[in-house]
Order: C-alpha cells, then sequence, then structure tokens
C-alpha cells in the first residue's frame, strides 16, 4: 500500500475516506497567539484539513465569543474534530459525537484517548474500544495511536480509515524517535499512515515523507515556533520535499565504502 506507484507524482492527492486532498500537510488549530494568527498560519502552510480540540476550541458553543468558524469556514477548509484531553472511551466518543452536531453531521474525526496527563502517551485498550463504537455510528475515524504495529493493524481492521502514530510524544518536538517501527506499520497499511505528534521543525517532516508516510499531522511545532507563519511555510515546503524524495528512491547506503562522484572510466591521459 504505501510504496510507490512507478506513476505516482508529487501531485498525487492524499486520499482519505474516498475524498482526495491537495495537501499532505494537516495542522492544528490551538495555542495560537488568536484566530487571526491561526488563519495567516493555517493559509501559509497549504493545509485543507485542520484540526480542533471540540473541549477547547469555541464552534458555536459559546454564543457571543469568536468562533473558529469564522477564521476557518468549513467551505474552505475540511474540518477534523478531535477528542484531545479524554481518557476514556466513553468520553472520547461523546465528545466526537458533539463535534459531528457543531459541524452538522460531518463524519470524519481523529480519535484521540489518553493514558496519562504527564506523557499525553495513548491508551491503546481504550483508542481501540473508543474505534469500534464510532465506526460502527458511521464516523470515518482517523486514529492518534503508539507506535505498535500489532495496534496499528488492529485499528485497520477495526475500519478506521488512517492510522497516525506518534512519532514521539505529543508536544515534544522530539522528532522521529521510531524509523523503525515506522516501517513496519507502514509497509503493512493499507490505508494511509500519517505521523501525529513530536515534530519539532521542518527536517523532522521531511523524514517521516521520505520514510512513506502519506502525510503529517502538526501543531505545536507550527504554533510555538518564533514565526509561526513562517515556520508554516517551512512544513509545507518540507512535507513536499520529502515526498518527492521518497518517490525519487534514495541512494543505498554503503558501509565503509566510497565511491567518486566523477566516472572513473575514459579519464583524459
Amino acid at each position: 500500500m504505501n510504496a510507490p506507484a512507478q506513476t505516482a507524482t508529487l501531485n498525487d492527492p492524499l486520499v482519505i475516506a474516498g475524498r482526495a486532498y491537495r495537501s499532505r500537510l494537516l495542522v492544528g488549530t490551538g495555542k495560537y497567539r488568536d484566530f487571526a494568527q491561526t488563519r495567516d498560519a493555517v493559509v501559509a502552510s497549504g493545509a485543507d484539513i485542520v484540526t480542533v480540540a471540540i473541549r477547547r476550541t469555541n464552534l458555536g458553543q459559546q454564543a457571543g465569543e469568536p468562533s473558529l468558524l469564522d477564521a476557518l469556514p468549513p467551505d474552505e477548509f475540511t474540518y477534523l474534530p478531535n477528542s484531545a484531553g479524554c481518557y476514556t472511551a466513553d468520553d472520547a466518543v461523546r465528545t466526537l459525537k458533539l463535534g459531528r452536531e457543531l459541524l452538522d453531521g460531518h463524519p470524519l474525526c481523529k480519535l484521540e484517548v489518553l493514558g496519562d496527563a504527564r506523557s499525553l502517551f495513548p491508551d491503546v485498550r481504550e483508542t481501540i474500544r473508543a474505534a469500534e463504537r464510532l465506526v460502527a455510528d458511521g464516523f470515518q475515524v482517523m486514529v492518534y495511536t503508539s507506535d505498535d504495529p500489532i495496534v496499528a493493524r488492529e485499528l485497520e481492521a477495526l475500519g478506521c480509515v488512517a492510522i497516525m502514530p506518534l512519532a514521539s510524544l505529543i508536544g515534544s518536538g522530539m522528532g522521529i524517535l521510531n524509523p523503525w517501527n515506522l516501517r513496519l506499520i507502514l509497509e503493512a497499511a493499507q490505508v494511509p499512515v500519517l505521523v501525529d505528534a513530536g515534530v519539532g521543525t521542518a527536517s523532522d517532516a521531511a523524514v517521516a515523507m521520505e520514510l512513506g508516510c502519506a502525510g503529517v499531522l502538526m501543531n505545536t511545532a507550527i504554533a510555538q515556533a518564533r514565526d509561526p507563519v513562517r515556520m508554516a511555510r517551512a512544513m509545507r515546503l518540507a512535507v513536499d520535499a520529502g515526498r518527492e524524495a521518497f518517490l525519487a528512491g534514495r541512494m543505498p547506503r554503503k558501509l565503509y565504502a566510497a565511491d567518486p562522484s566523477s566516472p572513473t572510466s575514459g579519464l583524459i591521459a
């Protein structure tokens, strides 16, 4: 699934639940100075899909207060409501049902069930329970999970439309710490695999794409940069560069062997 087709190009869309998206960069909407900066950064990133924490962002729940829907209209962007801050399957399912109601029946969602408040590592048992209920209820579930390939396989079998393993802890900015586990997930998956969590800078995004990931989802790396709008542009370029490098196919690594850059035959006497 995740090996590039011979005819694949940089312009090939990201397809999730049967819908095509131009950008392979998905961005969060939290931690910005205000909604104006949120919009500027999202536009600079080129993202089509924006994720929003239902429990932390006003989508009309709080009448009379600024709404994210005004800054990022749903006719311009695809919303990905998420269950950030939930620690049980019941809480996550309830939160995502609220998100679907606020977004007029929108079925796409990001499932996130955390194990503890310190590490924000996913609780995979509760995640699986929630995923099973949400899929049965008609949700198109993009799921945040650990880098365990067996758990990833089970979530796909349940009907999740995208698997999103962490690269390192949420908000840590530590980058891709687990390339081998990610490769195992990528080799087995028949649905898109996106890195979710841990990206700190543009090179991290490029590495994720070079591994063969279908996309990258990030928030803190952009929102907490010194210049979020400029970082958003950098991330857009990095995702494109990493995708192009993956499609090109890197040269093989040669341990303890050198290979001259210039020809060794037909030398001028």
